[in-house]
């Protein structure tokens, strides 16, 4: 068992959150296994995908020292479903109390998605863990920079059209990890696995 704190530490610990957005759990569980082999221990699942819940519960059995997540989190059933699935953070593309409250009540951090500063300060009011910047393209990492100077408590998370060459200046602009969907998990599990490496060596170059 970890504490929330201890969960939401490791989602971020190497600035990078893989996501994995497949069509169905074989696939799903496929990128994810090359992902997780090539040394990236952060993958988020989105609902989006019907066998989500099943590819969770394999992963978080399969691959216990790794943090599993359930992404596109939209209301407090699926919150349940997801963390009864074994998901130990869960992200959201907007702000929705009722999903934050029900990932802290069973122990499960919580991302939920922000567009604006308002945004950010409100799901830094209603608890959150961390914030997902979304949709962080329109931006860019001088907006996180900008927004940081304001908020410098704000853990930003900026996900959505960020390939892994992107991923250090973000960080340099003060986010505390990035999510990285469909530039990371196309093509093979060669491909895949190539590209977490570099990823991960970039990160912490």
């Amino acid at each position: 068992m970890s504490y929330r704190w201890e969960i939401t530490a490791n989602a971020l610990r190497q600035g990078v959150i893989g996501i994995v957005r497949t069509h169905d759990a074989e696939s799903a569980v496929a990128a994810a296994r090359a992902i997780l082999e090539a040394g990236l221990r952060s993958v988020e699942l989105p609902l989006t995908n019907p066998g989500a819940l099943d590819a969770i519960s394999g992963l978080s059995a399969a691959y216990p020292a790794a943090t599993i997540g359930a992404g596109t989190v939209l209301d407090e059933a699926s919150a349940v479903l997801a963390i009864r699935a074994g998901a130990r953070f869960l992200v959201s593309p907007s702000v929705d109390a009722a999903v934050i409250r029900t990932a802290h009540r069973y122990g499960a951090a919580a991302f939920p998605g922000a567009g604006s500063v308002t945004e950010i300060v409100r799901a830094l009011e209603e608890g959150a863990d961390a914030v997902k910047v979304f949709p962080a393209s329109s931006w860019g990492p001088s907006w996180v920079s900008d927004v940081r100077a304001a908020l410098p408590q704000a853990p930003l998370v900026p996900t959505g059209g960020i390939g892994p060459a992107d991923v250090p200046g973000w960080l340099a602009a003060g986010a505390v990890a990035c999510g990285v969907g469909s530039a990371l998990t196309r093509g093979t599990t060669a491909e895949i696995a190539a590209r977490v490496e570099t990823l991960l060596r970039s990160a912490h170059g």
